[in-house]
């Protein structure tokens, strides 16, 4: 197993977080992620009930060592700055290469009517499904990214019910507790909550460019604040008839994970001021999950050095490949 154990500033767990996604580590990988976009593809996906995905596919030129789906954050894309470094590094370790965004997260808002919500787990399984039927791989890999690693964790355990063959599931740092993060969103440090109130606004005013008669243009304008939005729109544009009632349908602690069938690996850190140790040391055992906590890299973070490389790119390759490796040693 790959130490992490990065130098001086990088141990600060906000440092981690913002250098994640910021624009100089974006800059810095352009030369890294040229080829995996000159691979790329957009592709959208029918998820079954008339719903539909955006993602973007990026194939190997000669044989591939199999595929592997990657899942952004809330409010993150397909092009998300440590999407795309962890897709170059896999793409230049021989797999082809699935970026998937969630509904109304890239420039996907006009694919369908609704509303995305975290409870929306019936059309990310059907993406699933449609990625496996029309680039189907003998090896499949799964991973995600903070509220993505909720998604990709929330798949893994309806894989075998929904057909779907994964060799093995990573979720870095992923939402165990929805109401937990938002409280750390709301008690923490103020830049984060502000940060995702300016996105998702942002997001849902450009829905409302396709979608006008969503209707709750007024209600955006007057809204401040997570929690105050969450209030309005779960009972408003979900199925669900309050926020805590929400919070638990998409909660890795109320048995979710009780049908995982196939290995689950789980990346996050002591120092996550969004996902909160604590959380992970909730999840119930299972034979199927594995966690490894390291003591630093912040939320989603896992920066090595100042030249912005990213541990987190190398161990997640070597995860996938002990997984390859102890399948084809077991036949």
């Amino acid at each position: 197993m790959s130490e992490f154990s990065p130098p001086g500033a990088l141990r600060n767990p906000h440092v981690q977080s913002i250098l994640a996604s910021t624009r100089l580590r974006r800059l810095r990988l352009l030369p890294a992620t040229k080829n995996l976009l000159q691979a790329s593809k957009s592709v959208v996906l029918d998820c079954g009930d008339g719903h539909q995905l955006l993602g973007e596919y990026s194939p190997q030129s000669t044989r591939s060592r199999g595929l592997v789906t990657l899942i952004h954050g809330w409010e993150g894309s397909s092009r998300s700055t440590y999407l795309l470094s962890a897709g170059s590094a896999l793409y230049r370790a021989g797999y082809d290469v699935f970026r998937l965004n969630l509904r109304d997260h890239g420039p996907s808002h006009h694919l369908n009517h609704e509303l995305f919500n975290s409870a929306r787990l019936d059309e990310v399984v059907g993406a699933m499904r449609a990625i496996q039927d029309n680039y189907g791989h003998d090896w499949q890999f799964l991973a995600g990214f903070s509220l993505g690693g909720n998604f990709a964790l929330r798949v893994a355990a309806r894989a075998a019910d929904a057909g779907l063959r994964l060799q093995q599931t990573v979720a870095i740092c992923p939402v165990v507790d929805p109401a937990n993060t938002m409280d750390a969103l709301e008690k923490g440090w103020w830049l984060y909550e502000k940060y995702f109130v300016r996105k998702w606004k942002r997001s849902l005013k450009r829905k409302l460019d396709f979608y006008p008669d969503l209707g709750y243009r007024q209600h955006l304008l007057e809204l401040d604040g997570l929690r105050a939005m969450n209030e309005y729109f779960v009972p408003h544009h979900t199925p669900f008839p309050d926020v805590e009632t929400y919070f638990h349908n998409y909660s890795l602690l109320n048995g979710a994970l009780e049908t995982l069938a196939t290995p689950a690996h789980i990346i996050a850190t002591q120092d996550d001021p969004i996902i909160l140790a604590e959380d992970m040391a909730r999840l119930p055992a299972h034979d199927c999950l594995s966690l490894e906590i390291k003591p630093f890299g912040g939320h989603c973070g896992f920066v090595s050095n100042y030249r912005l490389d990213s541990w987190l790119d190398q161990r997640l390759i070597e995860v996938i490949n002990l997984r390859r490796y102890d399948q084809a040693a077991a036949q």
